[in-house]
């Protein structure tokens, strides 16, 4: 079982935090959503990927007749800045047990011409519902306990961010296991590798939502590779397993191809009851000098 004992104060629930507040859909018109798209998920002076999903989720979870994501696929097109954002959804098919749809989310530059951000296709159900029978070879990975893995308030001043904007740093709760850490020490292992605690900043519990910022929000494999920079996402698919249980989550990130300036990044999420209640791949771009 997963080791809660440093576990953040819970000073938010499901509902009412901060992350349901910067994720907040607006309806204007069936199947059309405003959102303001928040500052403080910003890495690098862009709006975290991750973050920009669980958004267009929570657009579909309302658009769709089902409630729960177990597939979403995002291709990003272009960088989304914090501010006004148009989320528009179209049902594709609805059933007993899946209903699917598709949406686009959009920004609009200063002389109002329509830029696309990000599309997106996903399966919606309903994950209580699903046949409690788990045969699994997958196992949690192995990540020290809590107050053996460091975070970025653990590190010097110099070493706390990401150069540029690292925003979303303040609203996560990340306990790095140190064998992946070698990066930030200026010794990268050059392991596509990177495991970590996981938890939101104000506490509060993991939801399926959620989930989709999860395989998005630890530094990137690259780091550990001994490459350096933004690693902006190309694609990423996230299958949504099982509703987590309260505590924190650990997430397994993995590569094991970097050709051609792309990298994907294989995740696993496990909860503290030791089920794997979230997988994702992505592409991504990285920067090779």
């Amino acid at each position: 079982m997963a080791d809660t004992a440093a576990a953040p104060t819970v000073r938010a629930t499901v509902g009412d935090s901060e992350f349901d507040r910067d994720t907040a859909v607006t309806q204007r018109e069936p199947g059309v959503y405003d959102i303001d798209l928040s500052a403080g998920w910003t890495i690098v002076n862009a709006v975290n990927g991750g973050y920009l999903l669980a958004v267009v989720g929570r657009a579909l979870a309302h658009a769709l007749p089902h409630s729960d994501p177990f597939t979403i696929s995002a291709h990003y097109l272009t960088a989304s800045d914090p501010g006004p954002a148009v989320i528009r959804t179209e049902t594709v098919r609805t059933g007993r047990g899946l209903s699917t749809g598709q949406a686009s989310l959009v920004q609009f530059e200063a002389d109002g011409t329509e830029v696309e951000r990000l599309r997106v296709l996903a399966s919606y159900g309903d994950l209580d519902a699903l046949p409690d029978d788990v045969r699994t070879t997958a196992k949690p990975p192995e990540l020290p306990p809590v107050d053996q893995c460091f975070g970025a308030d653990d590190a010097p001043p110099e070493q706390r961010a990401v150069p540029g904007s690292s925003a979303i740093a303040d609203r996560l709760w990340l306990k790095l296991d140190p064998s992946t850490l070698g990066w930030a020490l200026g010794q990268p292992s050059g392991k596509g590798e990177m495991r970590a605690w996981f938890g939101l900043a104000d506490g509060r519990d993991a939801d399926p939502l959620s989930l989709l910022l999860a395989v998005d929000a630890l530094p990137p494999t690259a780091f550990e590779m001994g490459l350096s920079g933004w690693v902006p996402t190309i694609e990423l698919t996230v299958h949504v397993r099982a509703r987590p249980v309260p505590g924190p989550l650990r997430v397994s990130i993995t590569t094991r191809n970097l050709a051609g300036g792309f990298l994907e990044e294989d995740a696993e999420v496990w909860d503290a009851a030791d089920r794997l209640v979230a997988q994702s791949r992505q592409l991504a771009r990285a920067r090779l000098t």
